[in-house]
């Protein structure tokens, strides 16, 4: 799957499963399989982990300083969890490289980054109909937002600015 973040297409470095991915320096594992592969990271691999958007952020908190990709799967793109579950792992501390995983469109592109996402993980069929301009063509077209908090310029509060400005 073709994976994207802010600059365009990426190369992606994760390869899933854990024991049985021979050499590779950094593992993707379902979170079934995590605290063995934390358990037996002796071989100093850098560990990812993919999670369904319904899981809580609490699972994680204890794990996130060990953490250098959270993965999260969005099962199609009217489906917002995976949107919270971002800002409640970035509001937890997590630093590492956040990746939703799914069906988003390219209108979402500017929020998902906005939550903390660093790159989208796209299904090809998807990537066939919205290629990488489209997503970049979206992305550039939002410089601000209703909700506060995400990066952007406020569209409230630079209204109430405006109008607390003495006309000239």
């Amino acid at each position: 799957m073709p994976l994207l973040d802010r600059d365009g297409l990426r190369a992606d470095i994760w390869r899933a499963g854990a024991d049985d991915v021979a050499g590779a320096d950094c593992i993707l594992v379902a979170l079934s399989e995590l605290e063995a592969a934390l358990a037996g990271n002796g071989r100093g691999r850098r560990i990812g982990v993919a999670i369904a958007n319904d899981v809580k952020a609490a699972t994680l908190k204890p794990v996130l300083d060990q953490l250098e990709l959270v993965s999260i799967a969005f099962p199609n793109h009217g489906d917002g969890r995976g949107f919270s579950l971002a800002r409640q792992l970035r509001a937890a501390g997590f630093k590492g490289r956040l990746r939703a995983s799914g069906p988003l469109i390219a209108d979402q592109f500017a929020f998902a980054l906005a939550c903390g996402f660093d790159e989208i993980d796209l299904p090809e069929a998807l990537a066939a109909r919205q290629p990488v301009a489209h997503w970049l063509a979206a992305l550039a077209s939002m410089s601000t937002s209703y909700q506060r908090g995400y990066g952007a310029q406020n569209i409230l509060d630079a209204r109430r600015l405006a109008r607390a400005r003495p006309a000239s």
